[in-house]
């Protein structure tokens, strides 16, 4: 008999949906999965006012598939020159719902970020005042700081200050993945919650260099040790309404990745719902599932519990060895075009589907 698992349609609270052609196929992959997303604002230019916000909204929901319901949420981009004024104008929008924080060159786009996070403790006060949350890329950028080290030094170094100067702040640290980050969640304020996604707690770093380096596996941060792993699925298996789902899918071409200076991003949107329910399965917790991935984020952020619902089976799924930006699919050509983007899992199955 077939495993199925019907669970209250879930929500993704942090993805990368890009623009343009890119957004088309990846708007369309979120949405057959999910009704709510959380839209990353590190565009070039990034999103950084509600202006921007609202046209870059209009494009979403244009690229949605006919039909669909799906509704992104959106989060702005906190740069120094970010001020209370447009905190507060921000606010009046319902669909914005966070700050999202990169500090200045830590990733993909974030080149406008912050040099200096305690520099805006006024703006912080108007986040909190007006209940946005505050949306954390949790590493240093500090040259002299293992890269496999770097959020483990967030937490210290600015972190744990920030939540102690503003324990009425809502707070999520974003795509954790070690110990430490599982820890200061689990020990801070009712304010501070985290997401996690599904390559974090399916690969540990020797993923990384699996037949060679592998630049589709490249991420930031990136894959951390196998007992940093083993910590991430004790969270989610805890029932812990501090931990949900946010996949940090991030769609990059082909030509990007795969060359000297290869960019950060991993892209999971065609299969994100499938991926976090395998990892669940190998653990023996199904029964998890849904209150990491449909209840515990929407509680967080204050929003209703979706009504609707989606049914997964334990079916194989063939995945196409890569996505052009005009949403074609390849299952068969291994030659990718430099434009092709190439999902987690190209070309090989894997155990769910969509029912």
């Amino acid at each position: 008999m077939t495993k199925t698992i019907t669970i209250t349609r879930p929500d993704d609270w942090h993805v990368h949906l890009r623009d343009g052609s890119m957004l088309q196929f990846a708007a369309a992959h979120t949405a057959a999965r999910f009704a709510r997303a959380m839209v990353m604002p590190n565009l070039s230019p990034p999103i950084t006012t509600a202006d921007l916000a609202l046209q870059y909204r209009k494009r979403i929901l244009d690229a949605r598939p006919i039909g669909s319901k799906f509704t992104p949420l959106l989060s702005l981009y906190l740069t120094d020159k970010t001020t209370p004024d447009e905190v507060a104008t921000a606010s009046k929008n319902s669909f914005i719902v966070g700050y999202k924080y990169y500090p200045a060159g830590a990733t993909t786009n974030s080149d406008s970020g912050v040099t200096r996070l305690s520099a805006l403790m006024s703006v912080l006060e108007c986040i909190a005042k007006h209940g946005l949350v505050l949306q954390l890329h949790g590493e240093v950028t500090d040259p002299q700081v293992d890269i496999f080290d770097r959020e483990a030094v967030f937490i210290d170094q600015i972190l744990a200050p920030l939540h102690y100067q503003l324990p009425h702040l809502k707070i999520v640290l974003e795509h954790i993945t070690t110990a430490a980050a599982v820890e200061f969640v689990r020990t801070a304020g009712p304010n501070v919650a985290a997401t996690i996604t599904a390559h974090h707690l399916l690969f540990n770093r020797n993923e990384l260099f699996a037949g060679g380096i592998s630049p589709h596996m490249y991420c930031l941060p990136v894959l951390k040790r196998e007992r940093h792993r083993r910590a991430l699925l004790d969270a989610i298996i805890s029932g812990d309404p501090k931990f949900f789902l946010g996949s940090d899918s991030a769609p990059h071409p082909r030509m990007h990745k795969e060359q000297s200076c290869g960019c950060a991003g991993i892209y999971t949107a065609h299969a994100a719902l499938e991926l976090y329910a395998a990892v669940f399965d190998s653990v023996n917790a199904l029964d998890k599932l849904e209150g990491f991935a449909s209840h515990y984020g929407a509680d967080f952020y204050q929003v209703a519990r979706n009504n609707s619902q989606i049914t997964l089976q334990k079916k194989p799924q063939k995945i196409p060895n890569y996505y052009l930006p005009n949403g074609i699919n390849n299952a068969s050509d291994k030659n990718a075009p430099p434009d092709a983007i190439i999902p987690l899992f190209a070309g090989q199955t894997i155990a769910w589907s969509i029912s």
